[in-house]
C-alpha cells in the first residue's frame, strides 16, 4: 500500500470512528443520561477529529530537487509539475499546500516587508487584507503552474533594508545572503504562501510545507521554532551529485535533528541518483555507488545508514506520469514512500486512538456507573416492596422512618460536599492563576521592559532566561495545585462511596509533564538560534527583543493556552462524577420514599408499583445493553480489541 493509498484509509478510519462518536452522543442526549459537560466533551473530539491534520515538511538546501519530490510523492496523478522546479531557487519563502471544506482555491502571498508589522505569520494569517491573494483554477495543470511560479517571485533591495527584514547579509555568501555586484541585495518578494486547492490528499488533512534554503530559513524564526518542530514528519533532502555541503550540515544540525538518536518521522533523501546511471556502467557497479554515498552521508550526519534513502524524484514522477513500472521500481521512490508511511502514519494514527479511547473510555465509564447506580436503586426498591407484601401497617411505618433516616444522614453529608464544592472554587482559582493567561501576559511584560532597559548583552540573556525560569516555576505550582485538588477529591470520593453506597472510581489524573516537555523544547530551539554570544553581540537590543516576542513568547503563549484548556476541562470533568452520581442518589430517595408513602395510603397500589420497579428495571439493563454495544462500536472503528456486549453486560448485572 503507497502513501496515497495509506493516508486514504487514515481518513476513512478517521471517518469511522467520527461516525460511532457522534451515535454515542446522540443516544446520550436522547436517553438523557449524560449532561452538558459530557456533551461539550463529544463535540470538542469530534472537532478534533474533523480537523486533525498531518503534516509533512520537506527540508533542503537550494537545488536538491525538493520540489520535485513533492510532486512525484503527492501530484503525479496530474500528468505534469504542479509546483514549480527547475535549476536554481524556486521556493523562496515557506510553501504551505492544504485545503479545507468551504475554501476557494486560491495562491495567498504574504508580501515581505508585513515583517515590519513586528507580528508573527500565524497572527497575520488572521487579516485577509495583509494578504496578496490569486485564484487558482484547481482544474488546470498548466494553469496552477503558471500561479505558483509566483512563489520564486524576488527583488533587489539595499543591504540595510535586507537587514532590517531580518535577512543577513554576508559579503562571502557563507552565512548569508551575498550582494550582488551593484550592490543590492536579492530577496524573496514574499514572507510564506499558502496554496489552496481540492487535491484529494490535501482534503483528507494533509498539509505539505515547502521550505526555502537555509539563509530564507533562518530570517524566519517562527517556521524554526514552531512550524518544522511540529511537523508530524520532516524529510532532508540531500542531492547525489552535492553530497553533503557546508550548508546542508547547518540546516540539519540546527532546524531539523536537533536531539540525539533516531527521531521518528525524520527521513534523509538523498536525491539525484539518476546521475549515477551514465549507461557505461553495470546495475551492480551503480548500486555500490550509491550504497557507498548514502553510507557517507549517514557518516556525517552521524545516523544508521538505514535512515538514508536514495531516490531518483526526477526519473520517479516521469514513471507515474507515463506509468513505467520499470522505471518506478529504479527510482527507488516506493522504498522513501513505504519508510514514509511506517514513520508517519502509524505513529499519527496511535496518538489519535488513544486520545480518542480516554475521552470515550471515561464517559462511558462514568455513563455506566450512573446507570448502575440507577440499576442498583430501582432493584433496592424493588426487594423492598417484594418484602412489604404481606406486612402490616407498623412495619410499613418502619419502612418509611428508615428512608426519611437516610435522606437526613444524606443530608448530612451533603453539607460536607457543599464545603468542599467551596475549598474546590478556591483551589481552581489558585490554579489558573499560576497557569493562567494572566500569569503569561506580566511575565512577558516584565520580560520585555527588562530586555529594553538592559545595557549589555548579558542583561538581555538573563532577562530572556528568566522568562524561561518563571514560566518554568508557574507549572510547578501549577502541579503543586493539581495535587491536593486530587487529594482532597480522592477523599471525598471515598467517603461517599463507602458512607452512602455510591460507585465512584478514584478521580482522574492530570499533569504538567507536556507543557513542561514543550517549554523544554522551544528553550533549546532558542538557545540554538538567539541565544548564542554572536547573536547577543551582533543584533540590535530592539531587533533582538521583537525577535525573541515574535517567536518564543508566542510559541510560549499557545503552550500555556493549551495547557489552560486542559486543565479546564480537567477541573469540569473530576467534579462531574460526583455531581452526577449525589442527583442521582438524592432522586433515588426521594423516589423510595415517595412509593413507600403511597402503598401507606392505599395498600392496593403496591402490586402496580412492583411492576413499574421490573419495568424500570428492564428498561435501565437495555440501556446498559445498549450502552456496551455503543462502546464496542467505537473500540472496533478504532482498531482496539473490547469485551464482548454479552460480556460487559454480564460484569454490570454483577456488580449491580
Amino acid at each position: 500500500m503507497n502513501l496515497v493509498d495509506q493516508f486514504s484509509a487514515y481518513s476513512r478510519w478517521r471517518a469511522g470512528a467520527s461516525e460511532s462518536i457522534g451515535r454515542l452522543r446522540s443516544w446520550l442526549t436522547r436517553n438523557e443520561v449524560g449532561d452538558a459537560q459530557a456533551d461539550l466533551r463529544l463535540q470538542y473530539l469530534l472537532d478534533r477529529l474533523r480537523d486533525d491534520k498531518l503534516t509533512v515538511a520537506f527540508v533542503a538546501e537550494f537545488s536538491r530537487g525538493k520540489s520535485e519530490l513533492i510532486n512525484a510523492i503527492f501530484f503525479s496523478d496530474y500528468g505534469d509539475r504542479i509546483l514549480p522546479s527547475s535549476a536554481g531557487r524556486t521556493t523562496m519563502c515557506p510553501t504551505e499546500l492544504q485545503w479545507h471544506a468551504g475554501a476557494e482555491p486560491e495562491l495567498r502571498l504574504l508580501p515581505i516587508r508585513s515583517r515590519t508589522l513586528q507580528a508573527p505569520v500565524s497572527e497575520l494569517k488572521r487579516y485577509p487584507e495583509q494578504w496578496a491573494v490569486t485564484p487558482l483554477r484547481a482544474d488546470s495543470a498548466a494553469a496552477l503552474q503558471a500561479a505558483l511560479a509566483r512563489v520564486g517571485e524576488t527583488e533587489r533591495v539595499t543591504q540595510d533594508e535586507a537587514d532590517a527584514l531580518g535577512f543577513k547579509v554576508d559579503p562571502k555568501g557563507e552565512d548569508g545572503l551575498k550582494p550582488g555586484a551593484d550592490g543590492l541585495i536579492e530577496i524573496p518578494s514574499w514572507r510564506h504562501a499558502v496554496i489552496q486547492f481540492p487535491h484529494p490528499l490535501l482534503e483528507q488533512g494533509l498539509v505539505v510545507l515547502d521550505t526555502p534554503g537555509l539563509n530564507a530559513i533562518g530570517a524566519e524564526p517562527e517556521l524554526t521554532l514552531s512550524m518544522l518542530p511540529n511537523a508530524h514528519a520532516v524529510l532532508f533532502i540531500l542531492a547525489a551529485d552535492t553530497g553533503v555541503t557546508q550548508s546542508d550540515l547547518a540546516i540539519w544540525r540546527n532546524y531539523v535533528h536537533v536531539g540525539p538518536g533516531r527521531q521518528k518521522g525524520r527521513l534523509v533523501v538523498l536525491n539525484k541518483i539518476d546521475g549515477l546511471w551514465d549507461g557505461l556502467r553495470d546495475e551492480a557497479s551503480i548500486d555500490a555507488e550509491i550504497a557507498r554515498q548514502a553510507g557517507s552521508v549517514a557518516e556525517t550526519l552521524e545516523i544508521d545508514a538505514g535512515a538514508v534513502f536514495p531516490v531518483s524524484a526526477q526519473k520517479g514522477l516521469v514513471a507515474r506520469v507515463t506509468r513505467d513500472a520499470a522505471l518506478l521500481e529504479r527510482s527507488r521512490l516506493p522504498a522513501l514512500e513505504r519508510a514514509l508511511t511506517e514513520d508517519l502514519l502509524p505513529t499519527k494514527q496511535e496518538i489519535v486512538r488513544d486520545n480518542t479511547l480516554g475521552e470515550t473510555d471515561d464517559l462511558v465509564a462514568r455513563t455506566r456507573d450512573l446507570l448502575l447506580a440507577r440499576l442498583g436503586g430501582v432493584r433496592e426498591q424493588l426487594q423492598e416492596l417484594t418484602d412489604l407484601r404481606g406486612k402490616n401497617q407498623s412495619v410499613i411505618e418502619y419502612m418509611m422512618r428508615k428512608i426519611r433516616a437516610e435522606k437526613d444522614e444524606f443530608e448530612q453529608g451533603l453539607q460536607k460536599y457543599y464545603a468542599v464544592r467551596s475549598v474546590f472554587s478556591t483551589m481552581t482559582n489558585s490554579l489558573l492563576a499560576h497557569l493562567g493567561l494572566d500569569a503569561l501576559r506580566d511575565e512577558t511584560r516584565r520580560t520585555r521592559e527588562a530586555m529594553l532597559e538592559s545595557t549589555f548583552s548579558r542583561g538581555l540573556r538573563e532577562a530572556m532566561e528568566g522568562f524561561f525560569a518563571h514560566l518554568r516555576a508557574n507549572l510547578q505550582r501549577s502541579t503543586t495545585d493539581i495535587q491536593e485538588i486530587s487529594r482532597m477529591l480522592d477523599a471525598m470520593y471515598k467517603r461517599f462511596s463507602v458512607e452512602h453506597g455510591l460507585k465512584l472510581n478514584a478521580p482522574e489524573a492530570f499533569s504538567t509533564v507536556r507543557y513542561e516537555q514543550e517549554l523544554d523544547r522551544l528553550e533549546k530551539s532558542f538557545n540554538r538560534q538567539i541565544n548564542t554570544t554572536l547573536t547577543l553581540v551582533t543584533t540590535e537590543k530592539h531587533t533582538l527583543t521583537q525577535k525573541f516576542f515574535e517567536t518564543v513568547a508566542v510559541q510560549a503563549r499557545r503552550t500555556f493556552e493549551l495547557a489552560n484548556r486542559d486543565v479546564e476541562q480537567w477541573l469540569r470533568a473530576v467534579m462531574s462524577p460526583l455531581e452526577t452520581q449525589v442527583r442521582e442518589y438524592q432522586l433515588q430517595l426521594k423516589r423510595r420514599l415517595e412509593s413507600v408513602k403511597r402503598i401507606h395510603q392505599a395498600t392496593d397500589t403496591l402490586e402496580d408499583r412492583v411492576d413499574e420497579l421490573k419495568q424500570a428495571e428492564a428498561g435501565v439493563q437495555t440501556l446498559l445493553d445498549e450502552l456496551a454495544a455503543l462502546e464496542q462500536g467505537i473500540a472496533q472503528a478504532l482498531g482496539v480489541e473490547v469485551a464482548s456486549v454479552g460480556e460487559a453486560n454480564a460484569a454490570a448485572s454483577r456488580v449491580a
